[in-house]
């Protein structure tokens, strides 16, 4: 029988009559979903053999003799349990004998992957049967590894209720199966479009729509938020209905798994298809946007946003529910359409599908970087006969603070013509280089053993054998480049978030692989090679390092002219990488994987001093980027136009002012002329503020930030993100604002520190000499 490719949907387990079945929903490279049932393999972990005496009273004789040993080079012994739950029973029993386990968390199915050498896809063979729904059914098959890149299709829906969530309006679908609208009726009776169906009641409405998606049979169900309304409240409001909510492939209500931190994230699980929530997806690409409501998202990437304005919209909803059924399933629709529509824009799904084959992690849980790495990890350290330690448990085991990396001293002012390098994944590369890893660290402090080499800050890690990580970083690197250079820029990008995620591992205490002092080695070393980079730099006659942070260098080569300015970029880094690559070599004896590149050149460039002091901020810089057909887009870092707790005005105000400082356009007219409109009321809409809440608001006792007064007066009805503006009478949520804006509060706070910190290093009059503030006040 031919073999058939498949791709990993949800993975899950059941027990049957005490054996355990993996059960991974998956579609096949045919078009065809499936269900592919294993029960052969049962649920292990390990103990060190010099726990056996003890090991053997806990669990009897279901101990087995391995060729693994740990990272300590102790042998291991193996200890099989029927279920997943028996071996945790087996697991609390040996801690409390004082045994500790090791890979004893490692989840069933993510073993079950790993073992069989399967990230996402797969190849199957063996005899099936079809079941309806399901699809092909195969029991204990063939499986294998496979190169399978499949393209999901897609159903995004949304559901509209009443202000209270106890009545259901309408749902509206749009994707696979085309687009649909299924509504209650309402109101009065009116002309509606072909794609709209309306029903008397609950119950008729929402077998329809459970109807609607078996027969559309799409790999992924998408919305906004979807674990935390629209699948709760089908649940719910199926359950009341006395229906099954009849969303997957297979038989079974929707499952949703929160956190139980004050985020409450949640993941939600439909047997047979995957889950694949908008916000999260936004979110896990690191996609950044002023708050992540679907109105910002669709306006940011979109262009467009929900049909119905922010102000009262639940009461909106209500009332075209009774008297515009058609305006309900217009907005209903169109909020299905931009979910799936930013989905489909930046490519989400097929990013999250390139995560999961580089990982082994389904679709839904490509975000949880520990237990990606820990995916990748463990399959490489069993090939090399070595057995994990589990994740620690205790609460006291995160020690110091870990390292951070360098940031240098800045140099206040405005500067023309600024190059700037920097490290190429820096923190994966140094991993490399100084072969940093778990597995080959050798202790801290100082020794004479040749085979241990020294990291500054005085970790050391051994060289006779080569760590999983720094492999996994090569092998990545030359994936990624064989990524770029086939122009698949989605599949480089995955990789590039895996990389980055290695040295987050090492430093979280949730993680097998934490270790403060391997963590800490990382940035160490950085922190050493951006002062050698920064000497070579400073070394050469009429160059200035204006700045440093982590992996880049700022400098300024006293070119006054760009174009050779930035011809010359291209010399000053091959001067600052061979000098750096001479500095590794000479001083610990091996071979620099550093990439130093060119980034860019800044023809203007704007580093603030930080407030109260002359020294230079700190991750806050503006400049104007050289571009050879002319100027290119202004860039701003950290300041207020790219942070999301200020107001747009203040946005605004210092992009316009920097943009006419670079140009060396006017400067002192645009101030006056902008205060004089933000008094005037012109940009009262830009004043808002918004601010998420850390804590429960009754957890703020030691002081009261105006975000959580402004939130107070909402009460229960405060959200996660507090939208507010700042009144004669205070912080007022903007939803219930009772009185005047405060125009001094946005001059004052917003407009002249802003202002200010432009003009003094600019050579200009300060802002109260130019708003003829110091005029108004010597009258007094």
């Amino acid at each position: 029988m031919n073999a058939e490719r498949g791709f990993i949907l949800t993975p899950t387990y059941r027990i049957h009559e005490d054996r355990t079945e993996v059960h991974l929903y998956a579609v096949l490279a045919c078009g065809e979903p499936a269900l592919l049932v294993h029960d052969q393999d049962r649920p292990y972990l390990f103990v060190r053999a010099r726990d056996e005496a003890v090991a053997r009273r806990v669990v009897g004789e279901r101990l087995s003799e391995t060729s693994l040993v740990s990272f300590a080079g102790e042998p291991v012994l193996r200890i099989e349990a029927p279920n997943p739950e028996r071996l945790a029973a087996s697991r609390s029993s040996l801690v409390a004998s004082g045994v500790i386990p090791l890979e004893s968390d490692v989840r069933f199915v993510q073993r079950f992957l790993i073992d069989h050498g399967v990230r996402g896809s797969f190849s199957v063979e063996g005899p099936f049967e079809r079941r309806r729904g399901v699809g092909r059914v195969y029991r204990n098959p063939r499986l294998s590894p496979a190169s399978f890149v499949p393209r999901l299709s897609l159903l995004s829906f949304d559901i509209e209720t009443s202000l209270d969530g106890a009545r259901l309006f309408s749902i509206a679908s749009a994707g696979k199966g085309g687009e649909r609208v299924f509504l209650i009726r309402g109101g009065p009776a009116e002309e509606l479009p072909p794609h709209v169906e309306v029903f008397s009641d609950e119950r008729s409405l929402l077998a329809a729509f459970f109807e609607h998606v078996q027969r559309a049979d799409p790999d992924v169900l998408t919305g906004w938020s979807l674990p935390d309304f629209d699948l709760p409240q089908l649940v719910a409001f199926a359950r009341r209905a006395r229906l099954s909510c009849s969303l997957g492939r297979a038989a079974g209500n929707p499952t949703i798994r929160r956190d139980p931190g004050f985020t409450r994230e949640a993941r939600a699980f439909v047997p047979g298809r995957a889950v694949l929530d908008g916000l999260a997806l936004v979110r896990g690409a690191f996609v950044r946007l002023d708050d992540y409501r679907l109105e910002t998202a669709a306006r940011t990437i979109l262009g467009r946003g929900k049909l119905f304005g922010p102000d009262d919209r639940g009461h909106s909803i209500e009332s075209a529910f009774r008297d515009a059924p058609a305006s309900l399933a217009a907005y209903n629709l169109e909020d299905a359409r931009l979910v799936l529509e930013i989905v489909q824009k930046l490519g989400l799904v097929e990013l999250a599908v390139e995560r999961s084959l580089l990982t082994g992690m389904p679709p839904d849980r490509v975000g949880s970087q520990i237990a990606a790495v820990d995916s990748l990890y463990l399959g490489e350290l069993r090939s090399r006969g070595r057995v994990a330690p589990s994740v620690a448990r205790d609460d006291d085991g995160d020690g110091a603070p870990l390292a951070g990396g360098l940031v240098l001293e800045g140099k206040p002012g405005f500067f023309r013509n600024v190059i700037v390098v920097d490290f190429k994944s820096l923190y994966p590369s140094l991993i490399r280089t100084f072969n940093i890893d778990p597995l080959t660290f050798a202790g801290e402090g100082k020794t004479d053993d040749p085979s241990v080499l020294h990291v500054p800050g005085g970790a050391t890690f051994r060289r006779d054998e080569r760590g999983v990580l720094p492999d996994l970083v090569a092998r990545l690197g030359e994936q990624r480049t064989q990524a770029r250079r086939e122009g698949d820029e989605r599949r480089a990008q995955a990789i590039k978030i895996l990389m980055n995620s290695l040295y987050g591992v090492l430093g979280s205490p949730a993680s097998r692989l934490f270790s403060p002092p391997v963590a800490s080695a990382i940035p160490l070393a950085g922190q050493w090679v951006i002062r050698v980079a920064a000497r070579a730099a400073a070394s050469l006659p009429g160059h200035r390092v204006l700045y440093g942070d982590t992996d880049s260098l700022f400098v300024d080569a006293g070119e006054p002219d760009p174009e050779k300015a930035a011809a010359y970029a291209l010399v000053l880094r091959e001067h600052i990488a061979g000098e750096v690559d001479r500095a590794i070599a000479a001083t610990f004896s091996v071979e620099s994987f550093l990439d130093l590149a060119f980034a860019k050149m800044y023809t203007r460039f704007f580093l603030p001093e930080m407030r109260g002091r002359a020294e230079g901020s700190k991750k806050r810089y503006a400049g104007l980027v050289y571009h050879p057909s002319g100027d290119g887009e202004v860039e701003i870092v950290g300041l207020e136009a790219v942070r999301r707790d200020t107001s747009a005005i203040a946005r605004r105000f210092q992009r316009e002012l920097l943009d006419r400082v670079f140009h060396d356009r006017p400067v002192e007219p645009f101030v006056l002329a902008f205060v004089e409109e933000l008094r005037a009321g012109r940009f009262d809409a830009e004043l808002v503020y918004r601010k998420a809440l850390r804590k429960p608001l009754d957890a703020y006792t030691k002081t009261t930030p105006p975000h959580v007064k402004a939130a107070r007066r909402l009460g229960a009805d405060a959200g996660r993100v507090v939208v507010y503006v700042v009144t004669k009478n205070g912080p007022e949520p903007i939803s219930a604002r009772s009185s005047p804006l405060d125009h001094e509060h946005y001059v004052e706070h917003q407009i002249k520190p802003i202002a200010d910190a432009v003009l003094r290093l600019s050579g200009g009059r300060d802002f109260d000499d130019i708003t003829g503030a110091r005029r108004q006040l010597s009258l007094f």
